[in-house]
């Protein structure tokens, strides 16, 4: 039996060629070619290997990637909006979090266990979602209930026909003045299942996590729950009862198989900083002997990338065609200082470029999630028309790309920073202002930048 991807990755991407990917992503990172163009390709092999026959599809493995390049370049932006172009489950981490296994902290095998929660909750949305309509005819049953008053006992001779027309006569009515709107004001009271003891964790390394996870499911599940009389609004009470329902169609046991299997065939880990934990004394550190922060954490990320079994509370996952991106500045270290063996389980290495002054303008205006657009948008909530003009824009990356040279250089996020300090006094005053039409020009931003750029000191604090 061959082996396919989830559904909806499968729709998504079968028509998109690499080309196509990396456009997609050009919407959103400026720059960067060699790096969308790597991640485009793993994402195009995976559409490839579910056309192959099952014995060699099982062979074929993700060639993971290693990014290379300094801070706020685009790395984990590009990650992230892979992921959402595919459907995806996708998981950014932090190599410097973890610790060896049995050391205090986490270990390296939760990123698969919170990936494997990412995924349930991602498919219990979509089969949620399919069952909405369901879902809410029975919830808005269950709220006429209480809206409507006992049924009426047909008195002697009555025809009890007649009774019943009436009352869904009546029912009927209170359903129209439920949908229009007209009954939001009233009041009805539901029982609302209540947890019977607060949960708890236990923060350890991995035995002890699953253990945690293991004993507030079988504590659920002996104490139950209380029910609790609630008083709600009627909007308030059909979403609760709404949501009551969607979870009573919903198949759990079908979602974590479907879970657990979208993890196997799409998913996507992020390992950021790996850098933090190569060695720079070389293999096995050197005289002061391996650190359980780099060389082990190293050691055991190691079967992961290479392919094992992971135990989750869904089920055993394995990861041999989970897609690794991993990323690192490698200011200090380099890509040769990991062990061998986990530099091997990265074949694909690709430089991402420092950004420049010409970049910092695109990535101000271009992207579809463009800081200026963000801006004004978030202003124009206020009534307030904020204007940027072309040079502004331009004065506003030379600003940015000065101090990125003339201190530590982060990349685009720099932007952040003199942006916020740019539109502190706009965005404090936006509600009182009279005039509801504001212009950002160059002099504009000289006038509140211009000082603190030109003062080094200053501006390591400031910006």
């Amino acid at each position: 039996m061959a082996i396919f991807l989830p559904e909806r990755t499968t729709t998504a991407l079968g028509s998109l060629t690499p080309r196509e990917i990396v456009a997609e992503l050009d919407k959103y990172v400026i720059g960067q070619a060699k790096a969308k163009r790597a991640v485009a390709i793993a994402l195009r092999n995976r559409v490839r290997r579910q056309r192959l026959a099952a014995e060699m599809a099982d062979e074929v493995t993700p060639k993971n990637i290693l990014m290379i390049g300094p801070t706020g370049v685009g790395k984990t932006e590009i990650a992230r909006r892979l992921a959402r172009l595919a459907h995806s489950p996708f998981i950014k981490v932090e190599a410097s979090k973890f610790t060896e296994v049995g050391y205090v902290g986490r270990d390296v095998e939760s990123m698969v266990r919170d990936l494997v929660e990412l995924a349930v909750d991602m498919v219990r949305g979509e089969t949620g979602d399919e069952v909405r309509d369901k879902a809410r005819a029975a919830g808005e049953e269950r709220l006429l209930d209480l809206l409507l008053p006992s049924s009426r006992q047909g008195v002697p001779g009555e025809d009890p026909a007649a009774v019943r027309e009436q009352a869904g006569r009546s029912r009927e009515r209170i359903r129209e003045q439920l949908r229009e709107g007209k009954l939001d004001e009233r009041v009805v009271e539901i029982d609302v299942q209540t947890p019977a003891m607060p949960s708890f964790e236990i923060i350890a390394g991995s035995s002890a996590e699953e253990i945690g996870s293991s004993l507030k499911d079988m504590m659920g599940n002996m104490f139950g729950g209380r029910q609790k009389h609630r008083r709600l609004k009627v909007p308030a009470a059909l979403e609760h009862l709404v949501a009551e329902e969607q979870a009573k169609l919903v198949d759990m046991e079908a979602v974590g198989r479907t879970a657990v299997q979208r993890v196997e065939q799409a998913g996507i880990i992020f390992i950021d900083e790996i850098d933090k934990i190569a060695s720079r004394d070389g293999a096995g550190g050197g005289a002061r002997g391996p650190d359980v922060s780099r060389e082990g954490v190293q050691r055991d990320i190691l079967p992961i990338v290479e392919g094992t079994t992971v135990n989750t509370k869904y089920g055993m996952v394995k990861t041999d065609h989970i897609l690794f991106i991993a990323a690192g500045a490698f200011h200090v270290s380099k890509p040769s200082d990991l062990i061998p063996e986990l530099q091997g389980r990265f074949p694909i290495r690709v430089e991402l470029e420092p950004l420049t002054r010409a970049d910092f303008v695109r990535i101000l205006t271009e992207p579809r999630n463009a800081l200026v657009k963000q801006y004004t948008a978030l202003l124009g909530t206020e009534d307030l028309t904020l204007t940027f003009t072309p040079d502004a824009v331009e004065r506003i990356a030379d600003f940015a790309a000065r101090v990125n040279d003339t201190t530590e250089n982060i990349g685009a996020r720099r932007l952040h920073t003199v942006i916020e300090r740019l539109l502190d006094e706009v965005s404090f005053t936006a509600p009182e202002l009279a005039e509801k039409a504001i212009t950002i020009d160059e002099a504009y931003v000289d006038r509140m930048l211009a000082d603190i750029v030109g003062n080094e000191d200053l501006s390591r604090y400031i910006l």
